[in-house]
């Protein structure tokens, strides 16, 4: 950590709020069902979980953004500099679905800053509570955890061992997939579509998979094989990068009735693990032992 990072005084910025407002479109809606190869929802039918994400951006220009393409800071979120920004992980509360074609609103808090240190050197953890409504009701709570970590090499595998998977799928991510993703959530961070940069700055090997992209397939995984069951929390957390075009599986297995447990990973370990919470249950339990 720099000597300005640690004199540096957060709590000014913890309860800080914003307000974003957006219209759930069709034509958004159909561009992020082509990104994941689905069905486009009709008015009035339900977002796909996380899709929210690809709405609320701020439109940015070029001009407000730094080196590695992300908003500069020192606005809403606190100033790191020097620092690279991740998304961590977090955490949802599913009240009552967002509907297609109908206007929303988020509203946006900082709830706690914390300097934590880890094998990779200082890291800066921001908790940020998005408040999604519509008409006046609070449909869906989310904490996202955002992490300013000093520059070092990425971390390339994991020791974390997944569980005896009941279902899974496999991903090979493509730089077309990435840079779709970038274009619907307005990401410019130049990770996920600047191989120069990401492998000569950055120190990744390829192309970064989207921390969100993988929370997103992961639970789709879960809804797919789990289509009776009505998603109530899904908790999730970053363990490691994955880069294109090395494939990775989004797996499961239920832990016990109404309780799952979702991983991402390859050979080289674990890469993003979750868990999901949800009133209806599946006839199937893991095996004793499992």
């Amino acid at each position: 950590m720099s000597a300005s990072d640690s004199a540096t005084d957060y709590s000014a910025w913890v309860g800080r709020t914003e307000q974003a407002h957006d219209v759930l479109s069709q034509n958004m809606v159909q561009r992020i069902a082509a990104t994941f190869g689905e069905p486009t929802p009709k008015d009035g039918e339900p977002l796909p979980p996380l899709w929210q994400w690809c709405f609320f951006q701020a439109p940015v220009a070029e001009s407000g953004l730094g080196t590695d393409g992300h908003p500069l800071r020192g606005g809403f979120l606190p100033a790191a500099d020097g620092r690279n920004r991740m998304w961590a992980g977090g955490r949802l509360e599913f009240i009552e679905p967002l509907k297609v074609g109908s206007a929303a609103e988020r509203v946006s808090t900082i709830l706690r800053i914390e300097e934590k240190h880890g094998h990779t050197g200082a890291l800066l953890f921001v908790t940020v509570r998005h408040d999604y409504s519509q008409e006046g009701r609070l449909c869906l709570r989310e904490e996202q955890d955002i992490v300013y970590r000093e520059p070092n090499p990425p971390k390339l595998s994991s020791d974390q061992a997944p569980l005896a998977a009941q279902w899974g799928e496999t991903v090979t991510p493509t730089p077309t997939l990435l840079f779709r993703y970038s274009a619907v959530t307005f990401n410019g961070h130049r990770i996920h579509y600047d191989h120069p940069y990401v492998t000569g700055t950055e120190g990744y090997a390829g192309l970064v998979v989207h921390g969100p992209l993988i929370a997103t397939l992961l639970l789709r995984s879960f809804v797919r094989a789990n289509p009776q069951a009505r998603v109530r929390h899904f908790a999730y957390r970053g363990v490691r990068p994955l880069t294109v075009p090395t494939p990775f599986q989004v797996e499961g297995c239920l832990l016990e009735p109404g309780k799952a447990r979702l991983w991402a990973g390859n050979e080289a370990g674990v890469a993003q693990s979750a868990d999901v919470t949800f009133d209806a249950v599946p006839a199937r339990l893991p095996q004793s032992g499992q």
